[in-house]
């Protein structure tokens, strides 16, 4: 089934695997009475319906070509966008552990996980409950450095052979990884896009190379 997230300003975004979006664009047309044009750009592919909907995609990796104005559906630059062959990496970190690895159309064919305990916020007042914090600040340390470490071995010596590097989990605990220099090159290939992962395992990896495969279309109307 697919994924769907709210976006802002309203709307949704899908998740669209690369061979189900013919017969997607096909059924969001039924759906609004007829798709009236496709505007191709570069980076950009909108379908705007007969009834006002819009559907759009956002090229996450690469460009789409032929660019132009087509009147109905015309999805075929963005079926071949998304359906290319690419070497994607994978960075998926929460403060409780990461995973990250290489996947080759959606399969995972190096990686690195583990596992580290950080403690949960203790809600004790006084001496007790700065002393926890410093412990908890110490094993998210060690966690956020054992991640890096992990990155920097596995994607970091192969940055120049991945079309991408997909990112998932933590914000707050990416950015932090974001401060380590030889991470540099793998956050400058980094997608927009960061997936929303449970606590990163080898089987949330999987299913990540597989996601990072989908294409996120942003329905509108």
């Amino acid at each position: 089934m697919s994924r769907v997230r709210p976006v802002a300003g309203g709307g949704r975004a899908v998740e669209v695997e690369p061979e189900r979006l013919a017969g997607w664009f096909a059924r969001f047309s039924d759906r609004h009475s007829g798709a009236v044009s496709t505007s191709v750009t570069a980076h950009r592919i909108v379908v705007t319906a007969a009834d006002g909907a819009t559907a759009s995609v956002s090229a996450a990796f690469g460009g789409f070509s032929p660019v132009g104005e087509h009147e109905g559906l015309v999805v075929e630059p963005l079926v071949d966008n998304a359906s290319a062959s690419r070497r994607i990496g994978l960075l998926l970190v929460r403060l409780g552990g990461h995973s990250v690895g290489v996947a080759v159309d959606g399969e995972v064919v190096v990686s690195a996980t583990d596992s580290r305990q950080v403690h949960g916020r203790n809600k004790a007042g006084g001496w007790s409950q700065q002393r926890f914090a410093r412990r908890r600040e110490g094993q998210a340390r060690v966690a956020l450095r054992a991640a890096a470490d992990d990155a920097a071995r596995v994607l970091a010596p192969r940055v120049r052979e991945l079309d991408a590097v997909m990112l998932g989990g933590d914000r707050q605990a990416l950015d932090a990884l974001r401060a380590d220099r030889r991470l540099a090159e793998v956050f400058a290939l980094a997608s927009p896009r960061v997936l929303d992962v449970a606590e990163p395992r080898r089987a949330v990896l999987d299913e990540a190379a597989r996601r990072a495969r989908a294409v996120e279309v942003v329905v509108r109307g």
